[in-house]
């Protein structure tokens, strides 16, 4: 009798054992599954290593040209984005994100990724880049957030006051504020630029950062974030970008005065500083066409970058759970250039 009951305990253990491995293999399955799906996958589900050298195309590239601002809708070939690789986790679930030069490049790449990370967002852009614009609207809409287009151009004060207060009416508030947009010009000497050009850069990458911050900060609570795009220009200035790399460094001292000065307040300031990046900025009069043909092809990785690539480091920015990041420059450069 004794033996029949401890006999019997036993395969009672056993099949509770079984149906705990069953039921734990159907809990992690799905998850296995839901990470297969992001990128690049064996047979098996997992997720295999990107080459980063091979990742994306290397030069030579074709030789363009676009009148500024330039569509990334018409390059050869057209930058990735994020429009199909960029996968959110709810990362910026309700949050309310406001960024300039959110039709293309960098600005466009965390657009897109902001959206599908639950934020609902503006952007701004130049009329001329509707085109490129209507898409970015498109895929954040899709993902079931809110999407306000709103053109116009960022040299005038009163516009960038009208900017701000427009996504605050559009999205209910504002806690993100990305200042992205940029003007490049390759010129060869100092002597090329005229004052008429000089101010035109100074206004898109100077006078409108501090006019949009300005008009957003009544509207920030502890817990926002303000971000800015520096680039690799700031610390190793190309001669040819003379007044563009400048604003650069600009904007890397903005970003950390104004880190210490609202710190204190519970926002944090931080900036993104791309090395060479695949965008519109690059052959719409950024680049001379010998250094675009060769675009990037100086990196240790060999390439430019996909404004994809920086997608993340935005979003990281932003995000809830890099708190201590302020006062911080985040480089992207495939090796090259500084930090």
């Amino acid at each position: 009798m004794e033996n029949d009951i401890a006999t019997n305990e036993i395969s009672r253990r056993k099949m509770i054992s079984t149906l705990g491995l069953i039921s734990g293999s159907a809990l992690i399955t799905p998850a296995v599954a839901m990470a297969g799906n992001t990128t690049n996958n064996n047979n098996d589900g997992i997720k295999k290593l990107d080459d980063p050298t091979s990742k994306y195309p290397k030069p030579p590239f074709n030789s363009q040209t676009q009148p500024w601002p330039g569509l990334a809708s018409k390059m050869d070939p057209r930058p990735d984005h994020g429009e199909q690789s960029y996968k959110g986790s709810g990362r910026l679930a309700g949050r309310k994100a406001l960024i300039t030069g959110g039709d293309s490049g960098m600005g466009r790449a965390a657009a897109i990724a902001y959206g599908r990370e639950g934020a609902d967002v503006a952007i701004n852009y130049l009329p001329e880049e509707e085109a490129d614009a209507r898409e970015v609207i498109d895929l954040i809409k899709k993902e079931g957030r809110k999407a306000i287009a709103i053109p116009g151009d960022i040299r005038q004060e009163a516009f960038c006051q009208q900017l701000v207060q427009k996504a605050v009416d559009g999205l209910g508030g504002l806690d993100i504020v990305v200042s992205n947009a940029g003007r490049q010009q390759t010129h060869a000497s100092i002597l090329d630029i005229t004052t008429e050009q000089f101010d035109w850069t100074m206004k898109t990458n100077i006078y409108a950062p501090f006019w949009i911050i300005k008009a957003a900060l009544p509207h920030l609570q502890p817990g926002s974030a303000i971000i800015g795009t520096t680039s690799e220009q700031a610390y190793d200035p190309s001669p040819d970008l003379y007044d563009y790399a400048q604003t650069k460094a600009a904007t890397m001292n903005y970003v950390k005065s104004l880190a210490k000065q609202l710190g204190p307040k519970g926002i944090r300031v931080n900036g993104v500083a791309p090395g060479p990046i695949w965008t519109a900025l690059q052959v719409s009069g950024g680049a001379t066409q010998e250094k675009v043909i060769k675009f990037g092809g100086q990196t240790p990785l060999g390439r430019p970058g996909q404004p994809a690539e920086l997608a993340s480091i935005y979003v990281q920015l932003a995000a809830a759970d890099a708190s201590y990041a302020t006062g911080q420059v985040y480089g992207s450069s495939g090796g090259a250039g500084q930090p």
